[in-house]
């Protein structure tokens, strides 16, 4: 068969079982916009080797840099100057910035993985109802973002490699 279908095909056959594990056996510690932001930044980045590195090693970079953040955020009280508003703009302003300049560092270089990494990681603290505190953020548990997030972001990454093996198996020589 043809490239495009094949991938099409292999992105299609492995959406289902990922969507099976997120809302099935791994509901709650398994995002599947989570996942998906990673699968795509894999063939994103060129769908190799070095690609699946960076995906993992920046995604979770990204993961870090948003949980201090966080620790950070939550140490702003609103009722001081300059309030929460210009606070949280602060921190995240130079909290971006230093992860944009770690890229200086060879393995963190692939600074969009880094932020779909962040980015990931505040979309789950900010839709899921009582994450951003201090007990979340510092616990041992699977709704710590610093968990649960690097993981979809390795299974995603994961799955883009498998898709494209899978149409690679499928595709016309």
């Amino acid at each position: 068969m043809d490239k495009l279908t094949a991938l099409s095909l292999s992105i299609g056959v492995l959406a289902g079982v990922a969507t099976f594990l997120a809302v099935g056996p791994l509901s709650g510690v398994f995002f599947i916009w989570a996942a998906t932001i990673a699968w795509a930044a894999y063939f994103f980045l060129g769908a190799s080797k070095e690609a699946l590195v960076n995906t993992i090693v920046c995604g979770i970079f990204g993961v870090l840099m948003a949980w201090i953040t966080a620790l950070m955020l939550t140490e702003v009280n609103a009722d001081q100057f300059p309030g929460f508003s210009a606070s949280a703009a602060i921190i995240v302003a130079v909290m971006v910035l230093f992860m944009c300049l770690a890229a200086n560092i060879p393995q963190l270089a692939t600074i969009p993985a880094s932020v779909l990494g962040y980015s990931s990681t505040f979309a789950y603290l900010l839709q899921t109802p009582d994450t951003l505190t201090k007990d979340v953020l510092l616990g041992v548990a699977l709704t710590n973002p610093l968990v649960v997030i690097s993981l979809s972001i390795v299974i995603g990454t994961y799955f883009g490699q498998f898709s494209a093996q899978l149409a690679a198996k499928w595709t016309k020589d």
